[in-house]
């Protein structure tokens, strides 16, 4: 009998991705391990291979379709002899909240993988749901509003879909407030008032598809004239930094402790070992150490001399963690990857340093495997090749903390009573105060510091 192909789930906590790329077409023959697809995550794109042999009786899911379910069926394996053709499937719709994802995935394993994913579109959408979501959806059911239905007529739903426009958020002037096409015309030129607008921002409602500031799609682009901005959709990556980062300063008690740290004995170190270096037949050093390859070495040896603040915080329980597991905040176009660098402290400068470069490499080309970027109990988050001097960084969950670095600058400082000259660096730790109180947040920073300034000692 045929054989479903169904959307993989490439990481525990994946619900849904993009089809990117059919590497076979219907009527194709495959072999198990033959790559007949890639799918694309919010953090990387990876291969998905065939698990039986056969051939490809029918594509359900065309390529470049977001959005779609973990365990949706996305194509149908025929085996030898067989020509039935598959019954199609619905295709997945994009969430409209986490709460619908969830019940998306689950609605789509076993015998109830054929449900309409229309019953996923009727769940409301948090505060904070990513604006596109609603775009996207193709369900033509009406939306939610904290006051009940929002009434309005075919064409009105159709146009303001097209916009990208929410019609909870348009004022309606036909019958009884029903949004007619006239209304949207109006909010897509930016002429309309947003619907029960206060004069502060008004919390979203509830089928609202809002930003973290409270406000919905609709009402920011009422603030600006139309053809003054460009709209850039945000990408799965951006969606899930959005939330997860609104997440942790919603609910994450963040705390944050400052100081200087000398580092004049660091760059004196790293240039001596740069400078000492083996060279290859072209004159080319085997490697070359950089201040953060020192800060992250430091970081997890500071982590494993203060075990009670290599933490995480895990609902009822407090995770002490056995190694240093650090992860390295790393920019890529439209957000940012935290590969980790794992048991930091029993590396050399120079596997760290050759490790960050391949993991910080594979990160901007969307290439980590999930194992390569979750997990870890503490984050370094530096700035300082940017000319930043100090900054507060936002906790990554379920991390217990982040160490923000700024740039490494020369500074006039007294010391008994003499006016001298150093390279100093700001650190800045933020903690989460559920599993790091301000004192072991305070001893943490110091055993930082004290192996920073005098990096011999990461040596003993």
């Amino acid at each position: 009998m045929p054989i479903n192909i169904t959307m993989p789930a490439l990481s525990p906590t994946m619900e849904e991705g993009k089809l990117a790329k059919w590497h076979v077409k219907e009527g194709d023959t495959v072999s198990s391990g033959d790559v007949i697809a890639e799918i694309e995550t919010d953090k990387a794109t990876m291969e998905v291979e065939a698990v039986d042999e056969g051939k490809i009786g029918k594509i359900l899911v065309a390529e470049g379709t977001e959005g779609v379910k973990v365990n949706a069926i996305i194509a149908v394996l025929l085996e030898e002899g067989e020509t039935a053709e598959a019954e199609p499937q619905p295709k997945p719709e994009a969430a409209k909240s986490q709460a619908a994802k969830t019940d998306a995935a689950k609605s789509t394993t076993g015998s109830d993988a054929a449900k309409p994913a229309a019953a996923a579109s009727k769940a409301s959408a948090p505060a904070a749901a990513p604006s596109v979501a609603n775009s996207n959806t193709g369900s033509s059911a009406p939306q939610k509003a904290d006051s009940g239905r929002v009434f309005a007529s075919p064409l009105a739903r159709r146009l303001a879909k097209e916009a990208g426009l929410d019609l909870s958020a348009i004022a309606g002037s036909g019958p009884k407030g029903r949004v007619i096409k006239a209304d949207v015309e109006a909010a897509s030129s930016g002429k309309a008032q947003p619907k029960a607008a206060p004069s502060a921002a008004p919390p979203a409602s509830a089928g609202s598809a809002a930003t973290p500031a409270g406000m919905t799609k609709a009402q920011v682009l009422a603030l600006y004239p139309e053809g003054s901005y460009e709209l850039v959709p945000a990408d799965g990556m951006r969606k899930v930094v959005a939330a997860r980062l609104t997440e942790s300063k919603q609910t994450v008690p963040h705390f944050y402790l400052t100081l200087d740290c000398r580092i004049d004995a660091l760059m004196a170190a790293r240039e001596q070992i740069n400078a000492l270096a083996p060279k290859d037949k072209d004159g080319k050093p085997a490697y070359k150490l950089s201040v953060n390859d020192f800060i992250v070495k430091a970081w997890g040896h500071a982590l494993m001399a203060v075990p009670s603040a290599n933490a995480t915080w895990a609902g009822d329980a407090i995770l002490l963690h056995k190694h240093a597991d650090v992860a390295v905040a790393v920019a890529v176009p439209g957000g940012l990857f935290t590969p980790v660098v794992k048991a930091v402290e029993t590396k050399s400068l120079r596997q760290i340093s050759e490790e960050v470069k391949d993991l910080a490499g594979r990160a901007r080309s969307r290439k980590l495997a999930p194992h390569e970027y979750q997990g870890g109990a503490s984050s370094v988050s530096n700035l300082g090749m940017y000319g930043i001097k100090h900054f507060a960084a936002v906790i990554n969950p379920p991390h217990g903390t982040i160490l923000a670095v700024g740039a490494g600058e020369e500074r006039v400082y007294a010391e008994r009573g003499e006016i001298k000259t150093g390279t100093f660096m700001t650190v800045t730790l933020s903690c989460d105060h559920r599993s790091v109180d301000g004192a072991l947040g305070a001893e943490l920073l110091a055993a930082f510091k004290g192996l920073i300034e005098n990096p011999v000692m990461m040596l003993a």
